[in-house]
């Protein structure tokens, strides 16, 4: 919107934002309701028990809300923050409220909860009343012809004589319309944003690993990109072609020997299929290195071609409106196929999502799988690797894993240096 405002218009995001305000302004509305009825009855019954059971629920009121609210923003924002909670330190309901009241994520979101029911719903409202109002306005020409001869009257004691009087009113609605769809984008923008702010996780160890690495390290990271590029070579020129000409000697042997059946052809031929078995391995390798894929196609297409030969069922939702730099797009490659491997070795997990954006100048990825959780930078599950490809960029990793579920990895890559 920022870089094209009058393609806005055009694009299908007045429609998106709009079903986001529509279904904020629902929510809020419930939200209110529900917030307003348990802090009356807390209040009417805080001499008997069921008065305290309700002011309790006030405390965790903000945690399914923000679970809906986090679906919500999946409207306009394809990759919303993650649960910032972690599991209980114990089992049954007890240890549930207590580990949750401890958290200061549970509070932010209480916190969230009555920023939505007052000031967001009241300022979706308007802007929902200022739609339906420049829609009235807009249509005043179709309603003055259908409601003809009864008179039609926008202005109190001013009649409409016509539909070619009417409009101006209309283009006054249509100009109503446009204000009110930048204000839908706008507002939606500023509720992401707030979102972002109270309801992701946040530095607190006990809920998750999050290694905030700010070292520069260009040169470094130049230096591993050519060492990279100089062992695919060599790989590539060196050993491949050796094993290239083993095999086909062994080939012309098992040829020269022919019918004959002695041990030494026998040994010929095992030798030539253990040669064709390390070449197809070192092949392998060298791909691995570096595919080329994500240098004639990009970051995207890279990751879908990962995903074709995972062992899970993943999904790839990846838009960039550009390719990134190189150095970029190999920190993230490498990322994903990291994390992807973790999940299948790990995990336990029936599938994974793989999402990518580029915002603010930054690549944000969110890799979620099903899995049992528990995953810990700590213990050596392949984390740590991936914290040290995020230090050559100056990188963020979020892990956030609970026991029993989902693991979610949130990558954030500065694109420039």
């Amino acid at each position: 919107m920022r870089e094209h405002p009058l393609r806005f218009l055009t694009s299908g995001w007045p429609l998106r934002c709009w079903a986001f305000l529509f279904a904020g302004l629902l929510l809020g509305l419930v939200v209110l309701v529900s917030l307003a009825a348990l802090i009356v009855c807390g209040a009417l019954f805080s001499v008997v028990g069921a008065g305290l059971v309700m002011l309790t629920a006030i405390t965790v009121f903000g945690l399914p809300v923000a679970g809906v609210e986090r679906r919500r923003l999946r409207l306009v924002e394809p990759v919303p923050p993650p649960d910032p909670h972690g599991p209980p330190e114990g089992a049954g309901a007890w240890s549930w409220l207590r580990t949750r009241l401890r958290e200061r994520a549970t509070w932010r979101e209480l916190g969230y909860a009555v920023v939505l029911a007052v000031f967001f719903t009241g300022a979706n409202a308007g802007l929902v009343a200022l739609l339906g109002m420049s829609l009235m306005l807009l249509a005043t020409p179709v309603v003055v012809w259908a409601l003809a001869p009864e008179t039609v009257m926008i202005i109190p004691g001013q009649a409409i004589p016509g539909p070619v009087a009417a409009l101006p009113f209309s283009a006054v609605g249509l100009l109503g319309l446009v204000l009110s769809t930048y204000g839908a984008g706008l507002f939606a923008a500023v509720q992401v944003k707030t979102a972002f702010f109270l309801l992701a996780p946040r530095d607190e160890p006990s809920r998750s690993h999050v290694i905030e690495l700010t070292r520069s390290r260009i040169r470094l990271a130049d230096a591993f990109e050519a060492e990279r590029r100089r062992i695919e070579r060599d790989l590539h020129d060196g050993a491949q072609q050796q094993l290239v000409a083993l095999t086909m000697t062994l080939g012309l042997a098992e040829m020269e020997m022919g019918e004959r059946d002695s041990p030494a052809g026998e040994l010929v031929s095992r030798a030539r299929r253990e040669a064709r078995q390390a070449l197809d391995e070192l092949r392998r390798l060298v791909r691995g290195i570096y595919p080329q894929v994500l240098t004639d196609h990009g970051l995207a297409a890279a990751v879908e071609e990962v995903a074709q030969g995972h062992p899970l069922p993943v999904t790839v939702d990846i838009d960039l409106p550009h390719r990134l730099p190189g150095m970029v797009e190999t920190t993230a490659y490498f990322t994903v196929t990291e994390a992807l491997a973790n999940a299948a070795k790990h995990s336990g997990a029936s599938q994974v999502a793989v999402v990518g954006e580029y915002r603010d100048d930054r690549l944000i990825l969110l890799i979620t799988d099903d899995g049992h959780g528990g995953a810990d930078p700590a213990r050596g599950t392949g984390l740590s690797g991936l914290a040290d490809r995020m230090a050559i960029l100056k990188g963020r990793l979020v892990v956030s894993s609970p026991r029993g579920g989902p693991t979610r990895l949130r990558v954030e890559v500065p694109c420039s240096g």
